[in-house]
């Protein structure tokens, strides 16, 4: 049965190909919708970007009919642009007023009204949105397009059982076929090997073009100064370092050393190994808090405090390694030899990005959209590593399952240029995992 599906503002700048995505169905953008895209479309970032998109595309469809009675979408569907008619005075009282949610769900009510066989459905993000369409007797529910639940995400590696003889041969061979009582692995997973009866243990990774897990030994030196303090961080920086594999994801929760574990190896293969050209740290731009407004000083003083993160930790790798014994002055030295970059992610667009180490952190704060556009900017002999906490979000437009980092770790974990670790306990300090813990 065909459905009328009426869209929200935010679904539109969370996906700007929402309107392919409902098959054969009737999409309907309330009028004062294309008001908020208006009102977005100046904005220079990501969310302008995409309600400029929506609104060309919109423009585009007009040629091929009227918009006010329906023109025919590539999938079957059909798109309509619709006014409030006799909604708002099937809104109850407490609904009338200027607010745009509740024009939109007047738009739902006079569809729902006009067609009364044809089921209405509200797609928005906004949770109280949703409430509201449900008070009123609509059906509402969120944008799912590629939607991971927090709970399901992968984690990257398993742990499985096996007899004390097979880890005696597992660390004498160095690689092996996996154990028979283990499921089908994913490329790049890793595994935490154990047998209960002697507590002998080891490390591995399946190697899906060999068929095999292949030991992990022990890190006989630090990594700028860092050593892992966990096996998570062992797998992390397994993959970090593995050239072969070019998109690696690392979520976790605060402390446990996305970012450090991510920049030692960065500096290890671009300032040391020379593997690659130059590592680019970048991050989106985004307040905890409340926003403190314009900031004085040039671009580079503007954009400090943003940075500041990513500066703490480089500043603790040189102070942790042996560079300082070196002769190296810091980290600027590595910036003017343009061996290190940071810079906001407002910056990477349009780019080629080829040869290059580059990390973007804090990417659970991205849409999927973004995370694609960046990830295609990525040139021959570059690899992309993303970071990032999918319980702290401050992106008021994605969550814990809509975030562009949780949507990556999703959809490349069946690939062998992909990675993927999540990384469980804190090692910043104890007051630091403590709060992560209880708070």
């Amino acid at each position: 049965m065909i459905k009328n599906f009426v869209l929200d503002t935010n679904v539109l700048l969370h996906d700007p190909n929402a309107l392919h995505k409902f098959q054969d169905n009737r999409v309907i953008i309330p009028i004062t919708v294309v008001e908020e895209l208006d009102h977005f479309k100046k904005d220079l970032n990501m969310l302008g970007r995409n309600a400029r998109t929506v609104s060309k595309f919109i423009d585009k469809m007009r040629v091929t009919g009227s918009l006010s009675k329906g023109v025919p979408l590539e999938n079957g569907g059909e798109l309509r642009v619709a006014f409030c008619g006799n909604g708002n005075s099937l809104l109850p009282a407490e609904l009338y007023g200027e607010k745009k949610d509740n024009h939109i769900l007047a738009v739902a009510l006079s569809v729902q009204a006009g067609e009364k066989d044809v089921p209405v459905v509200v797609i928005s993000k906004d949770t109280n949105l949703r409430i509201k369409a449900d008070a009123l007797g609509l059906r509402a529910e969120d944008y799912e397009s590629g939607r991971v639940e927090i709970e399901e995400l992968y984690q990257g590696f398993r742990e499985v059982e096996v007899e004390k003889g097979w880890i005696d041969a597992f660390y004498a061979a160095t690689e092996s076929a996996p154990p028979g009582n283990v499921e089908e692995l994913l490329p790049n997973e890793y595994l935490v090997l154990r047998s209960d009866a002697s507590n002998a243990s080891a490390l591995g990774r399946y190697d899906a073009s060999r068929k095999a897990v292949r030991h992990l030994p022990p890190f006989k030196e630090d990594v700028w100064g860092v050593r892992p303090r966990n096996k998570e961080q062992h797998f992390a920086l397994d993959i970090l370092l593995d050239d072969s594999v070019k998109l690696v994801t690392l979520a976790g929760k605060a402390g446990t050393g996305k970012t450090l574990l991510a920049i030692a190896a960065g500096l290890r293969k671009t300032s040391d190994d020379e593997v690659y050209q130059r590592l680019l740290v970048s991050r989106p731009v985004f307040p905890m808090g409340k926003d403190i407004g314009f900031l004085p000083g040039d671009v580079e003083e503007k954009l400090k405090p943003w940075m500041q993160p990513i500066f703490d930790n480089v500043e603790y790798l040189f102070g942790s390694s042996k560079r300082k014994r070196q002769g190296m002055r810091g980290y600027q030295e590595l910036i003017n030899l343009g061996i290190l970059e940071i810079e906001p992610l407002t910056y990477i667009r349009g780019r080629s990005i080829p040869n290059q180490y580059i990390i973007i952190d804090e990417a659970q704060n991205l849409t999927p959209h973004e995370v694609k556009t960046i990830l295609t900017r990525a040139g021959e002999n570059s690899k992309v590593v993303l970071t990032g906490d999918p319980y702290q979000i401050d992106n008021p437009f994605v969550d814990s399952a809509s975030n562009g980092l949780s949507c990556t770790v999703e959809k490349f974990k069946g690939e062998i240029l992909a990675g993927h670790v999540m990384l469980i306990k804190g090692e910043r300090s104890p007051l630091a995992e403590l709060a992560a813990n209880i708070l």
